[in-house]
């Protein structure tokens, strides 16, 4: 496969994921990418010369999400005439409409096409709670939350959010942010939790407090998909309140610093989501082996619990996993989309006990 086949074949692809995950107008967006592709251009160029892998660099999402900017920042007139809310346009309007952005602004692709995507995805926490009811449920301990890859830590906050799972009603219904996915299967069990701390750390953590950053992260939420922006805001209202901080460090240097000693009296849970893939295979294993280590520290009294929302490839539904020591035990207790739509609910198919 040449390079430009491989990256025409990269942006078909991410078209068909996106149609799939409820963005038609992102396919179309993308579509019409790779219609342009074939006219001169420096932008194009840029794209069609991509150094790396242009799936594994979601280049298609990071040409997605600076066009996306551009309408956010109203700098392109004929992509804000394109774009949500407005009336979707035919196939060459909105190719039209790409090309014009590539070439009035070259400069910007340039410098928005160097960093890779960063999403921070709220509706993620809608499946993460199942799996902390089951770590509730089991401890009755407040929770020690450590978060991996947190990004600008809207997902730390998931407690100050409102749900609706299956038919269970958990969080603050005044909340601006409202989960509700699709939920298959028996709810979980609705304990009441308490966060004893909070912290998370990510190698490149967004600071909310930068109005760039912000819109980094808005414009790789895609743009016929208003309720997550909703959502967006409402998260990032809360995390900025709460004095939320991501630390900037590496996963598996920061994951053996907090795991180093147990916190008698509270639960210590590591978790992350849609993070693990993009994890070198030494970093991988290095946090596998800081947990084990911490593992085998853990007691009744200071119990570890590591809940993971990851897919086996990146091809494939994510699942819910959850391993708690002592007494090591594993369960797979769900299975959704990585945007958190939809979610299969298999529940513990033993008791999560920590012995």
């Amino acid at each position: 496969m040449t390079e430009t086949t491989s990256v025409v074949a990269a942006f078909s692809q991410q078209a068909g994921w996106c149609d799939r995950l409820g963005s038609p107008f992102t396919a179309r967006v993308l579509a019409a990418v790779v219609a342009v592709l074939a006219s001169p251009g420096d932008v194009q160029q840029l794209i069609l010369a991509w150094p790396g892998d242009p799936r594994a660099d979601a280049l298609p999402l990071r040409v997605a999400g600076g066009l996306h900017a551009l309408v956010l920042t109203g700098r392109d007139a004929g992509l804000v005439a394109c774009y949500p809310p407005e009336k979707a346009p035919s196939p060459a309007t909105l190719a039209a409409a790409v090309a014009g952005a590539f070439a009035a602004h070259v400069g910007f692709f340039a410098q928005f096409l160097q960093s890779p995507p960063q999403t921070n995805e709220v509706a993620r926490s809608g499946v993460l709670l199942g799996g902390f009811l089951a770590i509730g449920d089991a401890t009755g301990l407040p929770l020690r939350m450590l978060e991996l890859g947190a990004s600008a830590g809207l997902n730390m906050v998931w407690d100050q959010f409102g749900y609706r799972l299956g038919e269970l009603a958990w969080g603050n219904p005044a909340s601006p942010v409202q989960l509700a996915p699709e939920w298959r299967g028996p709810s979980p069990s609705g304990v009441a939790l308490r966060v004893a701390s909070r912290a998370g750390c990510d190698i490149a953590p967004v600071d909310l407090a930068d109005p760039e950053r912000r819109l980094g992260l808005t414009s790789y939420v895609w743009a016929d998909q208003a309720a997550r922006l909703a959502r967006l805001d409402g998260a990032i209202n809360l995390a900025r309140a709460a004095g939320i901080v991501v630390h900037r460090a590496d996963a598996a240097v920061w994951t053996r610093a907090q795991l180093a000693r147990p916190v008698p009296g509270q639960t210590t849970v590591l978790y992350h989501s849609i993070f693990w893939q993009y994890m070198p295979a030494a970093t991988q294993a290095e946090i596998i082996a800081s947990v084990a280590e911490a593992g085998a520290r853990a007691t009744a009294d200071a119990p570890l619990a590591w809940l993971r929302f990851e897919p086996p490839d990146p091809s494939k539904r994510a699942a819910l996993t959850l391993s708690c020591w002592p007494g090591e035990t594993t369960l797979q207790l769900a299975e959704a989309d990585a945007h958190g739509r939809v979610v299969d609910w298999v529940g513990r198919r033993k008791e999560v006990t920590f012995v």
